[in-house]
């Protein structure tokens, strides 16, 4: 497992912490295809190389500005670590954003480049492709969400397991096209695991044409999503609830039998954990000594964040009033 180091400075308003491993109780050989990406306030970055954690520092990084990234190559495309690695070298370079106008506009150009570096597979002819669940974490301002993949942003609150993203996954095509209910896509998105999706970073997406693979990204809005979806954009603005506990993961957390089942036991298992690291110590350790019935041994990737109260009154925000425009 790789943690990150824990001189990170994140200052007064947040607690963070990341861990990350091949599987629960995986075979020795098994490669870490996921990656993940902490800047904090001051600057300094961890991340993973070759499947080892590194520690670099950002030049001119402003005070106080964050950026935390949870990434998942896609094994079955080939080179889903590269692709991983390739990102975050990309995001690395990438300077502290604004607003979501900035931060889109990069994250799509970046997803150009890499797009055409890497091209496709000789042998397969398969384009590679990775995960991305981000957020952008602006000093006295709102975060700023960027999804594209089937990892997800969780916010858990009392007994509540929320989650705050939409898979990039058939199921969702099929609602976006009318031709899936809300029940129906709750419980194939969330009610079981599969391993198909309809969009990667570098990827590209299979919304537009289930049958062809188009090289830009579809960003998933109120312009494209069913109703019941409206309040889940892929790229908004989202301000974190004080009494929440964040988590960014790649589905490894989740491939298993019954994942309603298992999502349901986190809030016990978090509660009187005090702080981001134990949050997530307890997390992994229930993965290995303790896993969901029929799990699928896959890659394992966590970001805990938890926003640190400092006035008693402050109000939460509720789900549906997340969704912004331009902050």
């Amino acid at each position: 497992m790789t943690t990150a180091a824990p001189s990170l400075d994140f200052g007064p308003y947040l607690d963070v912490s990341v861990h990350s491993s091949a599987g629960a109780n995986a075979p020795p050989r098994l490669e870490n295809q996921d990656n993940y990406l902490v800047i904090d306030s001051t600057g300094s970055a961890v991340f993973l190389r070759e499947q080892a954690g590194q520690r670099e520092q950002v030049a001119d990084w402003p005070a106080g500005h964050m950026r935390v990234a949870v990434l998942d190559g896609m094994g079955g495309h080939g080179r889903g670590r590269e692709a991983a690695e390739a990102v975050v070298a990309g995001l690395l370079e990438m300077p502290a954003c604004h607003t979501l106008g900035d931060l889109s506009a990069r994250l799509d150009l970046l997803h150009g480049q890499l797009q055409r570096r890497f091209g496709c597979d000789p042998t397969t002819g398969k384009r590679p492709g990775t995960t991305l669940t981000m957020l952008e974490l602006r000093p006295d301002a709102p975060a700023l969400l960027y999804h594209v993949g089937d990892s997800r942003l969780y916010e858990i609150i009392g007994a509540h397991v929320t989650p705050m993203t939409v898979d990039h996954v058939p199921a969702t095509a099929f609602a976006m096209g009318g031709l899936l209910g809300e029940h129906e896509w709750w419980q194939q998105v969330h009610g079981e695991h599969r391993s198909q999706i309809s969009q990667a970073f570098i990827l590209g997406n299979a919304f537009s044409n289930p049958a062809e693979l188009a090289d830009e990204l579809c960003e998933l809005s109120p312009r494209n999503l069913p109703s019941y979806l409206y309040h889940l954009p892929d790229r908004r603005a989202l301000e974190l609830d004080p009494r929440a506990v964040y988590l960014l993961a790649s589905d490894g957390f989740w491939a298993c039998a019954d994942p309603c089942a298992w999502l349901a036991r986190w809030p016990a298992l978090f509660e009187g954990r005090d702080n981001a690291r134990a949050i997530s110590d307890a997390l992994f350790a229930e993965m290995r000594s303790n896993p969901p019935p029929e799990l699928h041994i896959d890659n394992l990737t966590a970001i805990v964040l938890r926003p640190l109260v400092h006035d008693e009154t402050a109000a939460p925000i509720s789900t549906q009033q997340l969704y912004a425009g331009e902050p």
